[in-house]
């Protein structure tokens, strides 16, 4: 297995809104306000009034991530983005590392090879804002 650069995201976190325990954990969504995409392959912002995640934490402090993004490059093609992830935060969020498991949809036949890659990436919560190093797995 091989890892190939693709790009580094960076996002900002607007609105947080703890809904609460229920049968699955505690449910929380984190709006995401904008953000840039920059790579050797992909360069771009992401599009902040379509993007959240939609987290589930477990009593025992594990993060599931659920998010959806789109990303506009800055030749003006749309990706969007969807990726699960696991943290485990028992120590409180961004304790750990955040890893997660990308994938990508595009017409855009400038960017139509994403829609065959499978990807994965490493993570860090920060102060109203979450880095990825995201790579493609060949």
């Amino acid at each position: 297995m091989e890892l190939i650069p693709l790009f580094t995201l960076e996002a900002s976190l607007a609105d947080v809104h703890v809904i609460g325990s229920g049968p699955a954990g505690m449910r929380t969504v984190a709006d995401v306000s904008g953000g840039t995409v920059s790579g050797e392959r992909v360069n771009g912002s992401v599009k902040g009034s379509n993007a959240a995640d939609w987290m589930l934490t477990d009593a025992s402090g594990v993060a599931t991530l659920d998010v959806r993004v789109v990303i506009e490059t800055d030749d003006g093609a749309l990706i969007y983005v969807t990726y699960g992830g696991r943290a485990e935060w028992s120590a409180g969020p961004g304790s750990n590392p955040i890893y997660i498991a990308p994938r990508f949809e595009t017409s855009d036949e400038r960017y139509t090879w994403l829609n065959t890659v499978q990807a994965v990436g490493k993570g860090q919560l920060g102060r109203g804002t979450v880095t990825y190093e995201i790579a493609e797995v060949r």
